[in-house]
């Protein structure tokens, strides 16, 4: 992975398809639309699909659905050729309005504040997949989910597969698995084909798990160890994985756990980061001896191995700090064991 040094240079290598994305988007037929755009990935991933399409010679549409608040972030969007369109998905009037798209990936969901504002965690993850089912009944669709829906279990053990039994601790992840059983429901009620991507920890370089430990190392802070061990993905690939599931989709919902194939310690990725920056590494807490760990060996056998391995990813976050690279100072809360978020 070549280092970045630029927010442009970020972009593009997060929105640059793959020969893989373009083989994809010579096969896919109809338009496609990103629900929930204005997050950390839509914006990425919805400029992704739409230049795969470009370069794969199709006239085929992208639509990004969001509320917009930053028009900074819309006008991006349309720049790039994506259709854009103003929503707010909770009004089931405007979801109704919204029109009919063969291709749907779905992004809408509400993860931190969890624990202040519950009632609200539980319309976005339950309400919005209800109405968003109903209305695309007709449409394959990729819903995002994520790997709090398993219980912890020991690094060791190599990550939890998609036929493990779900244990979700706390409200944000009870309502993740909510969202998963509605579209489930839904699928099985209209043969709606879908796909239930259940993904942890995918990283830009402005925010991600080794940025908050890598950030914290050369801060000079001391680095959580209650939770021993993460998976991460790079954000380029896990927008590369999203757009190629559509094909994956089936009825009943299909479920597929996406990350990279690397279990890391959080204790070695602070060393690493410790010695890159020449600092002495700050430790606090005691190992539960358990983490949200997933095994992603269905997704790597369907669609292949994360361009960008672990080590490169340190790699290029210690540059990217290094290089007083621009945060989002949005912690992922990896550390968090409790499920308050």
């Amino acid at each position: 992975m070549i280092r970045i040094d630029s927010e442009q240079h970020l972009d593009n290598q997060l929105t640059q398809p793959s020969e893989a994305d373009i083989a994809f988007a010579q096969r896919l037929s109809g338009d496609c639309m990103v629900l929930g755009a204005g997050g950390k990935m839509g914006p990425t991933l919805a400029r992704r699909l739409q230049l795969a399409l470009d370069a794969a010679r199709r006239n085929s549409q992208v639509t990004a659905v969001s509320r917009f608040q930053s028009p900074g972030a819309e006008r991006e969007l349309q720049d790039g050729g994506i259709r854009t369109i103003s929503c707010d998905l909770l009004d089931p009037e405007s979801v109704r309005k919204l029109p009919q798209m063969e291709n749907v990936l779905f992004l809408a969901g509400r993860k931190f504040g969890s624990a202040n504002d519950p009632e609200l965690t539980w319309a976005m993850n339950a309400i919005v997949p209800m109405q968003v089912a109903q209305h695309y009944r007709e449409s394959r669709i990729v819903i995002f989910s994520t790997g709090n829906v398993y219980p912890f279990v020991a690094p060791e053990q190599g990550g939890c597969v998609e036929s493990d039994a779900t244990a979700p601790v706390g409200e944000y992840a009870q309502s993740c698995l909510a969202r998963e059983r509605i579209f489930e429901y839904y699928s099985k009620k209209f043969s709606t084909r879908c796909l239930i991507f259940r993904l942890n920890y995918a990283l830009d370089l402005r925010y991600g798990v080794l940025v908050d430990i890598a950030r914290q190392v050369f801060e000079g802070k001391a680095v959580d160890l209650s939770v021993p061990a993460v998976n991460v993905l790079w954000q380029g690939d896990a927008n590369s994985y999203a757009m190629r599931s559509l094909e994956l989709c089936d009825s009943p919902a299909r479920i597929l756990n996406v990350t990279g194939p690397e279990t890391i310690g959080v204790s070695r990725a602070a060393e690493f980061f410790a010695h890159r920056f020449n600092r002495e590494p700050v430790f606090k807490g005691e190992s539960r001896g358990v983490a949200l760990l997933s095994n992603a060996t269905a997704c790597h056998q369907a669609l292949g191995y994360p361009a960008v391995t672990a080590e490169e990813l340190m790699e290029a976050v210690a540059f990217w700090i290094e290089s007083n690279g621009t945060s989002l100072n949005k912690a992922t809360k990896f550390q968090v064991t409790d499920g308050r978020f």
